[in-house]
């Protein structure tokens, strides 16, 4: 009977290992075939880029990165949707998949990349600065970021450059709005736009006129130390600008006769000295 026990025992202690390491073998043979799949779904993925079906291999790459997440391959088929979608200007699509993918993957060494394809994705967006604010604060956003977070890179390099052109559209949107003003004599909002550009984008091409306008506007409602105020740093910073010149003739009338009357005495000192050589 004792003998009967312990064959039992060892059957059993048998059984459990040949399940087990059966168990094993299934458990590795489905590891395999699904690294296997991941790697057909995501060539599939790039073959199909490459025939230009974007959508169809965005699709591809995504259930690449969903079959074995745990992979290295599956932050770079999300990626890879991503750059599909971008390619062919789905920036909407592109923008959602870059947006998980930074939330995906915390610690990931392109994370840069996903940042400076988000800030295009945005910034490829703005068609009019007048309606597209959204877009450009976005693209501006995130171009901050790489600037910041990844100062080394080629992608800082030209995110300084996109927001330095940010910086014109922004400065052009308020010139836009306060025209507007200007136009419908609504002189206290205009001011305030002027200024802002003065303040916020004193590097764009549109601070001379600002400084111009504020001269104008303030003339006109009669606040002439602040007319001058802003006319003499206009003066000091850009004197050889038309707007300084403009500006010159609100606060001196007698400019344009004064100009002409130099002119004039320079041509005679021109034709006197000639003369003279003639004698």
């Amino acid at each position: 009977m004792k003998f009967q026990l312990v064959y039992l025992i060892l059957a059993l202690i048998f059984l459990n290992t040949s399940c087990s390491k059966e168990k094993e073998k299934i458990s590795i043979i489905e590891d395999e075939s699904l690294e296997i799949q991941m790697i057909k779904a995501y060539n599939d993925g790039l073959k199909e880029f490459d025939r230009g079906d974007v959508i169809l291999a965005a699709k591809k790459f995504n259930e690449a990165e969903l079959l074995y997440p745990q992979s290295i391959w599956a932050p770079r088929a999300a990626l890879m949707a991503a750059y599909s979608y971008f390619s062919k200007f789905y920036y909407s699509d592109a923008v959602l998949e870059l947006e998980k993918f930074l939330d995906t993957y915390k610690n990931h060494p392109r994370r840069d990349y996903a940042y400076y394809l988000l800030a295009l994705s945005h910034y490829d967006q703005i068609i009019d600065e007048t309606k597209d604010l959204n877009e450009i604060l976005k693209a501006k956003k995130y171009f901050e970021i790489i600037i910041q977070k990844y100062p080394d890179t080629e992608f800082a390099l030209d995110s300084k450059f996109k927001l330095e052109l940010i910086q014109e559209i922004l400065a052009s949107k308020e010139m836009y709005i306060a025209r507007y003003y200007v136009e419908r004599e609504k002189w206290i909002p205009a001011i305030n736009r002027f200024k802002k550009v003065v303040n916020d984008y004193d590097e764009t091409i549109y601070i001379e006129e600002a400084l111009h306008r504020l001269v104008e506007l303030h003339y006109k409602v009669g606040l002439i130390d602040e007319s001058k105020k802003y006319a003499t740093l206009l003066g000091y910073n850009y004197q050889s600008s038309k707007w300084y010149e403009e500006t010159y003739k609100i606060l001196n009338k007698n400019y344009v006769k004064i100009s002409k009357n130099k002119d004039k005495d320079k041509e005679e000192s021109i034709i006197k000295k000639f003369k003279d050589l003639l004698k």
